[in-house]
């Protein structure tokens, strides 16, 4: 037996699915991107958001405050198909950790990217990745 599985099903209209874990809510996706994220950008928030909440719990556990987190993602496709992203930007941005918790916050990000992010790690290995980190 898998340890995950998604079911998706085309809606009938357009380049529009739904689906969902078993029991889970239902997502939905929109090949044009106009409904709801494109299989892409998709990929894009799924990076964004395993980062992110490995990034929360980690700071957390350190006694970091964090009044807010956000982190955009840009990627940079391959011009001809599959069309693959070649590079990525991630920008972690951090409100409310003092100056003196600016090394947690780089700990938190490198042990997301290094140890704990299950969707980094299912990228391909030669994909090119930066990460930036701000702290407001």
């Amino acid at each position: 037996m898998a340890d995950k599985s998604v079911v998706l099903r085309w809606t009938g209209e357009g380049d529009r699915f739904e689906g969902n874990a078993p029991g889970g809510p239902i997502s939905a996706l929109d090949g044009s991107g106009v409904a709801a994220p494109s299989p892409m950008d998709g990929l894009l928030l799924s990076l964004a958001g395993c980062m992110g909440i490995d990034i929360l719990m980690i700071l957390q556990k350190g006694r970091v405050v964090v009044d807010d987190l956000e982190i955009a993602v840009e990627g940079d496709r391959a011009e001809e198909p599959p069309r693959r992203f070649t590079s990525l930007l991630m920008t972690v941005r951090v409100t409310g950790p003092s100056e003196a918790d600016v090394g947690k916050i780089q700990r938190a990000v490198d042990l997301s990217r290094d140890r704990y992010c299950s969707v980094f790690h299912t990228l391909r290995t030669d994909l090119d990745v930066r990460i930036d980190v701000e702290r407001r």
